[in-house]
């Protein structure tokens, strides 16, 4: 009888440590994984990052900017590139390159991944690619946050910074209580839990986003139960866009690429984006906030707080604008006229 007690709760936690342990990633170019088509540059520790050019070319550029996608995207997900007109890309000297972040699309995975590290991870990017002293950095979404990074840890490098609808972790120790509670349970009930796992409970996120008894991530299923009036037009704009590398996104498996954004962008961070000083307290640069004040991924409340807290913030808030306001027509031009010439921002 107590052997086949034994035997019994040998198989629970066989079936356990399956469900919660993820599989390991498939990583590119090696035996069995996806097939490398993009150019990379190996990094100082011995990882590769993918990226793709767009834009004039890089010896010709006047403006050089680094683009880092958001959430379940990879290189070619450049938001605003599709509504920048190929005219103002050219009379402005344009250039964006733009990166599979770690575990998406063709860049290895970093199972010790942080907003440092991606900082840093680009730092040699441009350095390899040559791209001089200074440069511009854009990010949307969960790439967006990640700006907050690169404004910590190499703001030197820095000649400005475009944060579109950028992602906020609820436990920034800035936010009160009471916005952030407010804000917090506004999401639908899957999402409350998906990030309370992933914040207090990392290692349990795999099976939650796996397992099938209660529904996760609204974001990494694609729910549409997220979305307002302009992201339900929108979103189908994006969706075909991104149907002709959909299959790149994950190839080398959900937990170094989707899960792992979780994590990072809803764990305990390193530092408090709201106790960044101005990086360019000489007006040598600027640093600017596009939200929209019906975005079903962020709470427009946080990023109004955030814009508060940090005066030196330009902040532009779109009435009627959702999480995929970036493919809008025209608004490539107007973000670009507003960042690079100092033009009034109109919706």
């Amino acid at each position: 009888m107590i052997n086949m007690i034994a035997i019994f709760g040998i198989v629970i936690l066989a079936l356990i440590y399956r469900a919660i342990i993820p599989p390991s990633p498939k990583i590119c170019g090696s035996p069995n994984g996806p097939l490398i088509t993009a150019p990379r540059v190996k990094l100082s520790d011995g990882r590769y990052l993918a990226y793709k050019e767009n834009g004039v070319p890089r010896d010709q550029a006047k403006h050089k900017f680094v683009f880092i996608h958001g959430f379940d995207c990879v290189r070619h997900d450049v938001a605003l590139l599709t509504t920048i007109s190929p005219e103002l890309m050219q009379s402005l000297g344009i250039y964006i390159v733009s990166i599979d972040r770690p575990g998406y699309g063709e860049s290895d995975p970093h199972p010790k991944r942080t907003p440092k590290t991606l900082a840093l991870d680009i730092e040699e990017l441009v350095d390899q690619l040559d791209l001089g002293p200074k440069f511009y950095v854009m990010g949307f979404s969960m790439g967006g946050q990640a700006v907050w990074g690169l404004l910590k840890y190499i703001p030197h490098r820095l000649a400005g910074a475009i944060l579109l609808t950028p992602v906020t972790n609820y436990w920034w120790g800035s936010f009160p209580a009471n916005l952030t509670k407010q804000a917090y349970y506004e999401q639908l009930v899957q999402d409350q839990w998906t990030l309370r796992i992933a914040h207090y409970f990392p290692w349990l996120t795999y099976w939650w986003n796996t397992q099938k008894l209660f529904p996760s991530s609204s974001v990494a299923t694609f729910s549409e139960d997220i979305l307002f009036e302009q992201d339900r037009v929108l979103m189908p704009i994006f969706d075909s866009y991104q149907s002709q590398y959909r299959d790149l996104v994950r190839q080398q498996g959900e937990y170094e690429s989707i899960h792992r954004d979780i994590m990072i962008g809803f764990g305990r961070w390193e530092f408090d984006p709201m106790e960044l000083e101005n990086p360019f307290p000489n007006g040598e640069g600027s640093v600017h906030i596009w939200q929209g004040d019906e975005d079903g991924h962020v709470p427009v409340k946080l990023q109004r707080f955030i814009a508060k807290k940090l005066p030196w913030i330009h902040y532009h808030e779109m009435k009627g604008g959702g999480h995929m306001f970036p493919w809008a027509e025209g608004m490539g031009d107007k973000v670009m006229k507003t960042f690079l010439l100092g033009e009034p921002f109109v919706m």
